[in-house]
């Protein structure tokens, strides 16, 4: 699997060449995790109410194809877009999503932070508060689209919805619960997580 680094770049950008990736890649393409910032940014999933927008913003609002309903995206939140062959790999898309959902897990336990799940609420949770948000697209067999851990940013955008369509879901992040953030080596230490638990099934 190929990891790449995108740095910061504008959500519509991205989401195009994972299309165009997902697109016209081949029965032997590579599987690759996409490591991104977004500039600030709302996106609505195919689900998205727009009563889960709860003011008006300045903030652009894109309307994309990724499961689930609005969230924030902005600089000091890593994202990995996971570009996986699921149907080569012999799995379905809820494991995919155990597998996401457990590697924050495990990064999160390396930094003696207590996290959880949620039945019928996908990403993970401290405290009950969501510190990581996930939605993928699967086509003819392949994901895009992927996930997002707050790690050291601006959470006050998040007030202007209900982040995944629940009114008054609170929101944390990494800086907020340890001293001991660096960007770049959570970046690392996710990627290899990631694919350490895909790799193995």
């Amino acid at each position: 699997m190929q990891v790449r680094n995108l740095g910061r770049e504008d959500y519509q950008l991205t989401w195009s060449k994972m299309v165009e990736f997902t697109t016209n890649r081949a029965e032997d393409t590579v599987d690759e995790l996409w490591v991104v910032e977004h500039n600030p940014v709302f996106t609505q999933g195919i689900s998205g109410k727009e009563e889960n927008i709860l003011s008006n913003t300045d903030i652009p609002i894109i309307k994309t194809d990724r499961g689930g309903q609005v969230t924030y995206h902005g600089p000091g939140q890593l994202i990995i877009y996971c570009l996986i062959d699921l149907k080569r790999k012999g799995i379905g898309v809820k494991k995919m999503v155990s597998i996401i959902e457990n590697s924050v897990v495990e990064l999160l336990n390396k930094y003696r932070i207590k996290s959880h799940l949620k039945n019928n609420a996908p990403g993970v949770y401290v405290d009950n508060k969501k510190i990581s948000a996930l939605g993928l697209k699967v086509k003819n067999g392949k994901t895009y689209h992927g996930l997002s851990l707050n790690i050291e940013m601006d959470l006050t955008p998040f007030m202007q919805i209900n982040p995944c369509g629940y009114p008054g879901l609170e929101v944390t992040q990494v800086a907020d619960l340890t001293d001991n953030v660096k960007f770049d080596i959570i970046v690392n230490e996710l990627s290899d997580i990631l694919i350490k638990n895909v790799s193995r099934n």
